[in-house]
């Protein structure tokens, strides 16, 4: 059996990232649920530094802290275009950044043969569970490969800083372009090779379940609810 790179089941975090779309990014339920919405908004970061994703969740941390300050301190004094201005810039990252990191955690730790057992147990049908198997692939792959051509094209001057900027669009994104079709055509291949479009039922050695991290988060999310339900009916 294939080693966990999180404490958490696949279906606990797909959980997680509805609730994050649900709660932090739509802000539903509205000031009642706002520790709620708090708590869940600072669970990607938790979660991070469990995964020992440090770097992500020190630049998000400071992304956020620092919006959190302006919004309490600078905020307040502003008006016209400064106050416009700043509550975009809060509005956007106090709500898309939550949902993220939460979305970079899911990926980042875990592995498809998990999320593909995680689906079965679910009874998905595969023509939602292999399109999403090639995502959880497709996206550290172009990371890479950005993270590629960004060097080779540092090299030869082009660049944000570089004399060649007028440039940067042909040779940065141009190339960036294709990779992300190639790559998601190898993907594709690959998850059929791996026998994921049989109709058969497919075996898996990789073994999943719930613990008490996820049993917590299950609990903490159906409070969620019926905190939330007792506002609607009241």
């Amino acid at each position: 059996m294939a080693d966990k790179k999180s404490f958490l089941d696949p279906r606990t975090k797909l959980l997680l990232v509805f609730i994050e779309a649900v709660l932090v990014l739509a802000t539903a339920g509205g000031e009642r649920l706002v520790i709620f919405k708090d708590i869940f908004a600072v669970l990607p970061f938790l979660l991070l530094v469990t995964a020992k994703r440090y770097k992500t969740c020190f630049i998000g941390g400071a992304i956020f802290a620092a919006v959190i300050f302006f919004e309490y301190s600078v905020f307040p004094n502003s008006t016209g275009t400064v106050a416009a201005f700043l509550v975009v810039i809060v509005t956007v990252v106090t709500r898309f950044l939550p949902a993220y990191l939460m979305g970079s955690y899911v990926i980042q730790t875990t592995k498809v043969s998990e999320f593909k057992a995680a689906m079965e147990k679910l009874h998905i049908p595969d023509e939602i569970t292999i399109p999403m198997c090639v995502m959880f692939r497709f996206f550290p792959t172009v990371k890479e490969e950005n993270s590629s051509i960004r060097a080779a094209m540092k090299m030869r001057g082009i660049g944000l800083g570089g004399r060649k900027l007028s440039h940067i669009v042909e040779y940065r994104l141009v190339p960036m372009i294709s990779c992300s079709a190639k790559i998601g055509e190898e993907l594709s291949a690959a998850a059929l090779t791996r026998g994921l479009g049989k109709s058969r039922k497919r075996t898996n050695i990789c073994k999943i379940g719930f613990g008490i991290f996820d049993y917590l988060v299950f609990a903490l999310a159906v409070v969620t609810l019926i905190y939330w339900i007792l506002g609607v009916v009241r």
